[in-house]
């Protein structure tokens, strides 16, 4: 089938769950994965880890026009971003894999809750990060401690920490661009978070509405969700909004085991559906065992 215009997008976006550990416990985490007994986390093999992005990489390089999704999609470029759980809690194979990845040949991003990103570690992954992501779902003490958005000395994000840890990172690395992940739940859904927002000055407010995948916990009403949006109308030229359904089928997701996994209209009842490990089927065989909606993913990122 001929690739027409409208599925043309400028960057295919991979996002590699590298652990499932996390200093902090949100009420609606979905970061929970079979464990196959014997396997370790790939983040924590060296070795592994580069087999598995020069292999992830042969098979989305936009020079590969063997890759099937090219019926569907053309893409120019390939980012890699790594996420968790907490991705930093592996602070050192984090930045390790981080560094290989950007000589490879992808853009980097990685996700966090902020909580570990202290001057040494932005000053390591800035210069090789094209998106540095941040978790941010409140601005206030009361509300991050409902969410679980502490760890179990009952410490949470410091924002004016973060807001230095942002300016180094845009100070070391100049084409850096910053984007917040804020999730709406029950406990967050009447915040406003306009001035923090503000003062981060994000290229990208993404608004997610929480997802029973693992769990119902904090999950909000679509008038709670659309009052939040709407109460945030003043930042609309930055936000980019994601209810569940944008969500199904649409992202292209490795869990820490090196799988990819999808998740089902109901994950909740019937869990992730996952490939067999990338390096034993290669990225082929595994991304079509689990459904990966190609068209889903234009629309989000186009």
């Amino acid at each position: 089938m001929e690739t027409s215009l409208k599925n043309s997008i400028d960057q295919l976006v991979i996002n590699w769950h590298v652990n499932e550990a996390c200093n902090y416990r949100c009420v609606y985490c979905y970061a929970k994965w079979e464990r196959p007994s014997s396997a370790r986390d790939v983040i924590r093999q060296p070795d592994n880890t580069a087999k598995l992005l020069r292999s992830l990489w042969a098979f989305f390089d936009p020079a590969n026009l063997k890759n099937p999704l090219n019926g569907t999609l053309t893409w120019r470029r390939v980012r890699l971003n790594f996420a968790g759980g907490e991705p930093l809690l592996c602070r050192s194979d984090l930045i390790r894999a981080v560094e290989l990845a950007a000589q490879i040949g992808f853009d980097v991003s990685i996700i966090t809750n902020g909580s570990r990103l202290d001057a040494e570690t932005m000053s390591a992954l800035a210069p090789h990060l094209d998106w540095l992501g941040v978790s941010l779902d409140a601005a206030d003490m009361h509300t991050n401690k409902a969410i679980g958005r502490e760890d179990r000395r009952a410490r949470q994000l410091d924002l004016e920490a973060l807001r230095d840890s942002v300016a180094m990172a845009r100070s070391d690395n100049p084409d850096l661009k910053l984007k917040i992940n804020t999730v709406v739940n029950f406990q967050n859904h009447e915040a406003d978070l306009a001035r923090v927002i503000a003062q981060l000055a994000p290229h990208k407010w993404k608004i997610l509405r929480a997802l029973p995948m693992t769990t119902t916990a904090g999950m909000v009403t679509d008038k709670q969700f659309r009052a939040f949006v709407h109460r945030h109308r003043s930042l609309k030229d930055i936000i980019r909004v994601e209810d569940n359904a944008d969500m199904l089928g649409s992202y292209l997701m490795i869990d820490p085991k090196g799988r990819f996994y999808q998740n089902h209209n109901d994950t909740l009842k019937e869990g992730y559906r996952y490939s067999r490990p990338i390096l034993d089927a290669g990225p082929g065989a595994a991304l079509e065992s689990v459904g990966f909606s190609a068209l889903g993913f234009a629309d989000r990122y186009r």
